[in-house]
């Protein structure tokens, strides 16, 4: 079974400019990689900020790298983030994210398994988020996360990712018949450039 939420798009062709990381459940156990997010959105962004050359004398080129570089790491350290809290543990399906470069835009695309009942819930969220004002939804998470001191679920990357990178943003949830007990959610970021 395959359910298509929001903005993924599985026709974009493929680009000769990527990279993929790709993190084994079986190594050691992703929650505890959690230190390593920022250090591996670092990298993803320092490797794509380099195929936007600052010149010195180009104050513009300077900005437009920067720009690059910081939405890159804060959008792949979201992302990872995400998949790293709510990977089903029993899954052996590891996390990974791929960057893909575009002449206009740069894709990133993670996937990891959740449960089936984390998955529902997720759903149900991406539902509101399909059918709410995004600026609303923020401040209304800001209140319920002040309100609720215990939620591991602020949702506010995603939000931040909408409104302050305008970004496009779809997920792909699967289940396969080995994995029956777990949802593949493979989340797709478009962010123009």
């Amino acid at each position: 079974m395959v359910q298509i939420f929001g903005d993924y798009d599985d026709k974009i062709p493929f680009s000769d400019e990527f990279l993929i990381l790709g993190f084994s459940p079986a190594s050691l156990p992703l929650k505890q990689r959690w230190r390593n997010n920022g250090l591996s959105a670092d990298f993803l962004a320092d490797y794509l900020a380099t195929f936007f050359p600052a010149n010195d004398s180009e104050p513009a080129s300077l900005r437009k790298q920067a720009e690059v570089r910081n939405a890159v790491s804060y959008i792949a350290n979201e992302l990872l983030e995400n998949a790293m809290k709510f990977n089903d543990d029993s899954s052996a399906t590891p996390v990974s994210i791929k960057l893909q470069l575009y002449p206009d835009q740069i894709v990133f695309h993670i996937t990891n398994s959740v449960s089936l009942q984390n998955g529902e819930k997720f759903q149900a969220f991406i539902q509101k988020l399909r059918h709410s004002d995004t600026q609303e939804l923020y401040i209304r998470q800001l209140e319920e996360n002040a309100e609720n001191d215990n939620s591991t679920q602020s949702r506010l990357g995603l939000l931040t990712m909408i409104n302050d990178y305008q970004t496009k943003i779809g997920w792909k949830f699967q289940t396969l018949p080995t994995e029956s007990h777990v949802f593949i959610v493979s989340t797709m970021v478009q962010l123009a450039i």
